[in-house]
C-alpha cells in the first residue's frame, strides 16, 4: 500500500470518524500472517466521533463501543482483504501497548500511559489492521521531550506519577466527592496534557470511559 494505498484507507476510515494512529511493517514475524506486510493502528478522529457513535444500533447495547469497532473495522479489514485486530475479547491479549510504541507516533509518557504525536494522552486504539500491503511511515518526535510535563503533578489524588499508578488509591479517590470532577470530565492527568488540550474530545466520552473503568475496579 504506497501513499495512494494509505490515501484510500483514510476515505474508508473517514464516514466511521476512524483515524490511522501509526503503524509498522510486520512482513516476516512469527506473530503475523505469512502474507502480513503491515500492522495500523486506529482511533477515534475528533471532532465527531463519540456522537458518531451514540447514533450507531449497537449505542442501545451491552459493551456498545467494542461491538460497534468489532462490526466496523471487522468490516473494513474483509473490504482489504487483511485481518482485524482488537483491544478487548482476550485472552488471548494482543499486545497492544507494545505494538503502539512501535509506531514511531505513540510513545511512552512521564507518567507511563501512551502519548500520540497529536491525541496526546487522549488516545485510545479501537482497533487495528494487519494488511498485505508495505506502508511507509513518517517519522515523528515525541512531543514530551519539549514539554514542561505537567502530567507529573496533575493527579489530585497523587494516585498517577512518575512512579506508576496506584489503581486503588485512583479508585477510593473517585468515591469521594473530590473524585466526582475526574469521573465527571476525565483523569486530570490526561487533562493536563498540552497536547491532549489540542485534541477535541468531549468530557462526555472521558466521562463515559471513567465511569466503566470505576465500575470495573
Amino acid at each position: 500500500m504506497a501513499e495512494q494505498g494509505l490515501t484510500h484507507l483514510h476515505a474508508l476510515l473517514a464516514p466511521h470518524f476512524l483515524e490511522v494512529l501509526g503503524g509498522f511493517d510486520c512482513a516476516g514475524e512469527p506473530d503475523f500472517p505469512d502474507w502480513a506486510q503491515s500492522l495500523v493502528l486506529l482511533g477515534p478522529a475528533e471532532p465527531g466521533f463519540w456522537p458518531h457513535l451514540q447514533r450507531q444500533p449497537e449505542w442501545n447495547g451491552p459493551d456498545p463501543v467494542d461491538t460497534w469497532s468489532r462490526r466496523v473495522i471487522g468490516r473494513i479489514a474483509c473490504e482489504l482483504g487483511g485481518k482485524a485486530r482488537f483491544p478487548f475479547g482476550g485472552p488471548p491479549w494482543h499486545p497492544f501497548y507494545a505494538w503502539a510504541l512501535r509506531t514511531g507516533q505513540i510513545w511512552d509518557s512521564p507518567v507511563r500511559l501512551l502519548v500520540h504525536r497529536h491525541q496526546g494522552l487522549m488516545v485510545s486504539m479501537r482497533g487495528a489492521l494487519i494488511l498485505r500491503d508495505k506502508i511507509a511511515w513518517p517519522g515523528a518526535t515525541r512531543p514530551c521531550d519539549s514539554c514542561a510535563q505537567p502530567c507529573l503533578s496533575a493527579c489530585p489524588a497523587t494516585a498517577l506519577t512518575g512512579a506508576g499508578y496506584d489503581v486503588p488509591a485512583c479508585h477510593q479517590f473517585l468515591d469521594q466527592p473530590a473524585g466526582a470532577d475526574c469521573l465527571g470530565a476525565g483523569c486530570h492527568v490526561r487533562r493536563a496534557c498540552p497536547v491532549s488540550q489540542g485534541y477535541a474530545r468531549l468530557p462526555e466520552q472521558s466521562a463515559y470511559h471513567m465511569g466503566r473503568f470505576h465500575k470495573a475496579g
